[in-house]
């Protein structure tokens, strides 16, 4: 499925979220602004749509993922479909959001979350499956969970603790607190925090970065890192020198090595 060129302009025609293309960069856009984007099945069904499909085009490099307007990156779970589940359905629900989250996180491509707002519940485990995190003065971020009889289902007990080690995390899972853009920033949560209005800004501008960069590169070094944070030392060691002489073996490794002798910049063709 081929995209067309420039934000603003759909590129592929969805309910719940809106896709965007231009030079390289894809905006995912959730857009179910009524309930603050809560994550339901039909958005979870879109989203692995559209993420297989931006993993598979080799003229996307970069993905910013967002929430429309100001107010929500994405307020969590939708309720209304949490209030009947049975024990296997619940198992089976969580189970789901899981695999989508897990295909955002290992799609191969930077993943930049933009959180315009409230992150919270499933939102905020949404964020963390990103590559990394940008957040609006305004956001606000949570895993409110307790206070529905309930925990994270869709990774948030396991990447929380990742992200900002393990007794900040029981803290956060344990009270339900909601805390603000520039306590997420000290804890490690999110990795920069800008003014509202320089959100999309600031992502374009890291996304613009990155496309610069050799795209096998960059593909290796999330890879290797994804790996570190599963494996041992030892085994995550013989992963990085794995990946580096993969690298070594590709057209851009020798593009990238020549143009840096000759001090121009390099052309790569990712291969």
């Amino acid at each position: 499925m081929r995209l067309a060129a420039g934000f603003g302009e759909i590129c592929v025609n969805y309910e719940t979220l809106l896709c965007e293309m231009k030079e390289q960069v894809a905006r995912v856009t959730l857009n179910r602004p009524q309930v603050l984007h809560a994550l339901n099945a039909a958005v979870f069904d879109e989203l692995e749509s559209v993420f297989m499909t931006l993993a598979a085009d080799v003229e996307v490099r970069v993905i910013l993922l967002t929430g429309m307007g100001e107010k929500a990156f994405a307020a969590g779970a939708d309720i209304s479909e949490l209030t009947g589940l049975s024990a296997a359905e619940g198992e089976a629900k969580a189970r789901r959001g899981q695999e989508v989250f897990r295909l955002i996180e290992t799609c191969g491509k930077p993943v930049i979350a933009c959180i315009n707002g409230f992150a919270l519940g499933g939102g905020c485990e949404l964020a963390m499956a990103c590559t990394m995190r940008l957040a609006s003065e305004t956001a606000r971020m949570g895993q409110p969970e307790v206070k529905l009889g309930l925990v994270p289902g869709y990774g948030g007990t396991q990447r929380l603790p990742r992200l900002v080690g393990r007794p900040m995390a029981l803290k956060l899972l344990l009270t339900g607190e909601m805390i603000g853009a520039a306590e997420a920033l000290r804890i490690g949560l999110v990795e920069e925090v800008v003014p509202a209005d320089r959100l999309m800004e600031r992502a374009e501008a890291l996304a613009r970065t990155m496309v610069g960069m050799a795209p096998l590169a960059v593909a290796g070094c999330m890879e290797a890192v994804r790996w570190g944070s599963e494996l041992g030392l030892d085994a995550a060691l013989d992963v990085e020198a794995e990946i580096f002489g993969r690298l070594c073996g590709t057209e851009d490794k020798a593009e990238g090595t020549k143009a840096f002798l000759e001090k121009r910049s390099a052309v790569w063709v990712g291969r």
